[in-house]
């Protein structure tokens, strides 16, 4: 789970408190993303450590981001993205040891100098589960002991969702990144 902490710290892609929301199924990847996503970003981890985060485009519409923390290897995901409604979203697969599936999460670039990456509250998602908005069901993510929730609805159902209006606070400011100095 520390990888994809990292991963989705540095992307945020999805994970807060040690909780994973999963999808059966990733978003479309036939859409580039916004121009000013690629290139150098710089933050801070958690613990206040320099987090430098790369984002290429790699084959078709795939991006790859490359989250350097100090004293650690680098460690590489590759990424879809698609824009929905007002809203750009991200894809990766999860690795197997952590159930597998694909994670989602949203970002935006402010003047193309931050990056701001969301990820979605898992209590929210599982309630959205509990009354039958979205289809799903509890999990436990065996290396982090944290709970989870796995979406099983269809990807249609899940954007339209999340597009909703009235679900924007599903959406949590994760981490933000400044575009780094050349």
């Amino acid at each position: 789970m520390k990888a994809w902490r990292v991963l989705l710290l540095t992307l945020s892609f999805l994970l807060l408190g040690g909780c994973l929301v999963t999808f059966d199924e990733p978003l479309a990847a036939h859409q580039a993303a916004p121009k000013g996503l690629v290139g150098h970003w710089s933050s801070k981890d958690a613990w206040g450590q320099p987090l430098q985060l790369t984002i290429s485009r790699t084959v078709g519409d795939t991006y790859k981001a490359v989250a350097r923390t100090q004293g650690k290897a680098p460690q590489s995901y590759d990424f879809t993205v698609s824009r929905h409604g007002n809203r750009w979203y991200l894809s990766a697969a999860v690795p197997k040891s952590l159930g597998g599936h694909y994670v989602i999460g949203g970002f935006e670039l402010i003047d193309g100098k931050q990056l701001v990456v969301y990820n979605l509250d898992v209590e929210q998602m599982q309630q959205a589960v509990d009354k039958q908005e979205l289809s799903g069901r509890r999990t436990e993510v065996p290396q982090d002991n944290g709970a989870g929730v796995s979406i099983d609805s269809s990807a249609e159902r899940v954007l339209a969702y999340l597009d909703d209006p009235a679900n924007s606070d599903l959406f949590v400011e994760a981490a933000r990144f400044q575009r780094a100095s050349k």
